[in-house]
């Protein structure tokens, strides 16, 4: 677990980030846009980030199951994030990949990109300098799997968001469309365990986090929660 030193210096002084952690389809995106269009913040998708790059190995030939092949191209292609949470953006090399990202093809591979060192290193100095963009405003709400722990170990508000398995399941089911409701469940159930397993920033619970077990919530309700968190760090 990565941890910041109480006499350290933060990495963003000057910025309010809303760190969010969590495990996929318990309703990251939609808390996180939710409470950035509230609280009039900007948002980062860091996960788009990685899918972006995921769609650009696989584009390019690339085997996504090598990590060496994969570190050796992954300082190549340019991935742009916008931070309107009304309509965040997504490209690569000047394209629009908002959709293309979400294909089930990008979906398998992007674990094992996910994995490899030098591919989140890559993306964890591009997320960094989002989030000290001297743009207006400043704050943001980051969510991911590693903001808490490693992008933004001194966030002022970091959560960890969760759900049951069935839940999130169906949830995602219902996003995508999909009928398969217990493949779906499965294929969370896999990408769980890939990212809390990883050697380099794994899914965890960081220092300090708050966790909240979204099964029993409506998605207000948890955006509320959130947004009573930071106006009692801003007061």
């Amino acid at each position: 677990m990565t941890s910041t030193p109480v006499d350290a210096p933060r990495l963003f002084p000057d910025r309010l980030v809303v760190a969010v952690d969590g495990t996929s389809g318990s309703g990251k995106s939609s808390t996180c846009r939710g409470v950035a269009t509230r609280l009039g913040l900007r948002y980062l998708d860091t996960g788009a980030m990685f899918r972006a790059m995921t769609w650009w190995m696989l584009q390019h030939g690339v085997d996504v199951h090598d990590p060496a092949a994969v570190a050796a191209r992954c300082a190549e292609p340019a991935i742009a994030s916008g931070t309107d949470p009304s309509a965040p953006t997504i490209t690569v090399d000047g394209t629009d990949v908002a959709v293309a990202i979400r294909s089930d093809e990008v979906t398998a591979a992007v674990s094992p990109v996910s994995t490899v060192p030098e591919v989140r290193a890559r993306l964890l100095a591009l997320q960094r300098a989002i989030i000290g963009a001297e743009v207006e405003p400043t704050g943001i709400v980051v969510e991911g799997r590693d903001i808490g722990s490693v992008v933004v170990p001194d966030a002022p508000v970091k959560l960890f968001l969760t759900a049951d398995a069935a839940a999130r399941a169906s949830r995602r089911a219902a996003e995508s469309g999909a009928t398969d409701v217990a493949a779906t469940e499965q294929s969370l159930r896999s990408r769980d365990a890939i990212d809390s397993g990883r050697a380099t920033a794994p899914l965890l619970l960081a220092d300090g986090a708050v966790q909240v077990d979204t099964t029993g919530y409506t998605l207000e309700e948890v955006v509320e929660l959130v947004v009573a968190m930071v106006d009692r760090v801003r007061s």
